[in-house]
């Protein structure tokens, strides 16, 4: 079969979700399976989490990342928990570092998110002592 012929099998095939979208998969799954004490100083979360670029960003590569692990029915879920779920939510549930540092899940979406990473605007092409990439 040729590439073509593939890709145009593969698009034919449509993949259907399990879960309709990343909000749907948060609040029917994750939110639910997922029971931490969530008390704001070991471990937090923010009710709002779609208010998080790098939240919207993580949870949706766990949709997607769960969403094709589910086929397998071997070794699939484990894989997801322990590559997948373990280190985001590590990340996002920080109470320190994580994006929901300055929420609280009792209290809620702080309104001053933090900043994103400072860049400088003008870039390597202006600096003559950065090194050649």
């Amino acid at each position: 079969m040729s590439t073509s012929a593939e890709a145009q099998q593969a698009s034919e095939e449509e993949v259907e979700f399990y879960f309709a979208d990343v909000f749907v998969f948060v609040s029917e799954y994750l939110s639910q399976m997922v029971r931490r004490r969530v008390n704001g100083s070991t471990a937090t979360w923010c009710p709002r989490w779609w208010e998080h670029p790098e939240a919207g960003a993580r949870l949706s590569a766990l949709w997607l990342a769960w969403e094709h692990l589910r086929h397998d029915p071997a070794l699939g879920m484990s894989t997801w928990w322990l590559h997948h779920a373990d280190p985001h939510l590590r990340v996002l549930m920080d109470a320190d570092m994580g994006p929901f540092a300055a929420c609280s899940p009792k209290d809620g979406h702080t309104a001053y998110p933090f900043e994103p990473l400072p860049i400088d605007p003008d870039g390597p092409e202006s600096n003559p002592d950065a090194p050649a990439s």
